[in-house]
């Protein structure tokens, strides 16, 4: 369990460091999450000031909720799957565009486990897309080891590692 706890002593300064910075530049964020369920909006939550800059979470575990919030399209769904590039960018997209006032977005959608991998795509996989407002979608593809804990932990920190590269200068 040290690598848990590790895992959330860095997520925790992550947290700090967003909230912190993302005030100071006066850049709301948007998260769109699926298989961590919440859990960076939940980090960003535990640190004291972050409603001063979490301007919405959006948890789109299924697919209907993809499409419904997000605006991920069906081809995409049928085309590339819920745990893709593709469907990560979309995510993204869409949190920016139906948030106005967020500057800043993350989407993460993958395959915690224990079931559901495949041998093109594998327990542990998750696709990550970050995006500043007016630039390009930036997209990540990780595939974590462990339990589902584990993958949904290492999944929350590096949605915070993306989202504090994305802060302005």
């Amino acid at each position: 369990m040290t690598i848990m706890a590790d895992v959330s002593a860095d997520i925790s300064e992550l947290a700090a460091q967003i909230v912190a910075q993302a005030s100071a530049r006066n850049s709301p964020i948007v998260t769109a999450e699926s298989c961590t369920g919440g859990m960076v909006a939940a980090a960003l939550t535990d640190i004291a000031g972050s409603s001063a800059v979490l301007e919405r979470g959006l948890v789109t575990y299924s697919n209907e909720a993809k499409m419904e919030l997000l605006g991920v399209t069906t081809d995409t769904l049928a085309a590339h799957g819920a745990v893709s590039a593709e469907c990560a960018a979309e995510m993204v997209a869409g949190a920016l565009t139906k948030t106005q006032p967020a500057m800043l977005a993350v989407a993460i959608t993958g395959i915690a486990g224990p079931g559901g991998g495949s041998p093109e795509k594998p327990v542990g996989l998750v696709h990550f897309a970050s995006q500043r407002r007016g630039g390009t979608a930036l997209l990540d593809k990780v595939v974590f080891a462990g339990d589902r804990a584990a993958v949904r932990a290492q999944a929350t920190r590096h949605a915070l590692q993306l989202l504090a590269g994305l802060m302005p200068e």
